[in-house]
């Protein structure tokens, strides 16, 4: 249940800001205000619009709220793993897209490897690094990002 909100609020959060969605909010409350004479501005009329528009905000309130804590999760989870390693792990990529059961899971591995480095470590893994080559298994890694690159120049272009 909780994958399927946070997909319905991440797709009804990418609708709600396109800007064809505010020019059909917009069509309604001048096609609103333009029945008013015809309605002599009376209380349903003005209730008509109320009520809607009360309804769609309470509502989006909550489906907005999800989507932008899955989004802040998923930067604070990426960035945590910027400034842990010079070597980002590919990943970090895309994990907005994760439910939120998998956002924590990642947020507290994060958190884990964070507790286990001190900031002399740190230190000294810089200074490690400057002084002596990468180890066999990052250009390993590098070749394997560098093929992957290569292969996916070849390919033609695929339609969205």
């Amino acid at each position: 249940m909780q994958h399927l909100f946070a997909r319905f609020a991440s797709k009804a959060s990418e609708w709600a800001g396109k800007p064809v969605t505010f020019i059909l909010a917009l069509s309604v409350v001048v096609v609103w205000a333009v029945l008013g004479p015809f309605f002599d501005y009376s209380e349903t009329w003005q209730l008509i619009i109320n009520t809607g528009t009360t309804i769609i905000t309470f509502l989006m309130v909550f489906v907005l709220q999800n989507a932008q804590t899955r989004d802040t999760r998923a930067i604070q989870a990426k960035l945590n793993e910027i400034i842990l390693t010079s070597h980002a792990e590919n990943r970090f990529i895309g994990i907005e897209h994760l439910d939120e059961e998998e956002l924590q899971h990642l947020d507290r591995l994060v958190t884990k490897a964070a507790k286990g480095r001190g900031e002399t470590e740190a230190c000294r893994t810089a200074e490690a690094e400057k002084a002596t080559p990468p180890p066999k298994k990052t250009e390993a890694r590098k070749r394997r990002v560098s093929a992957k690159a290569t292969k996916q120049k070849l390919r033609p272009l695929e339609k969205s």
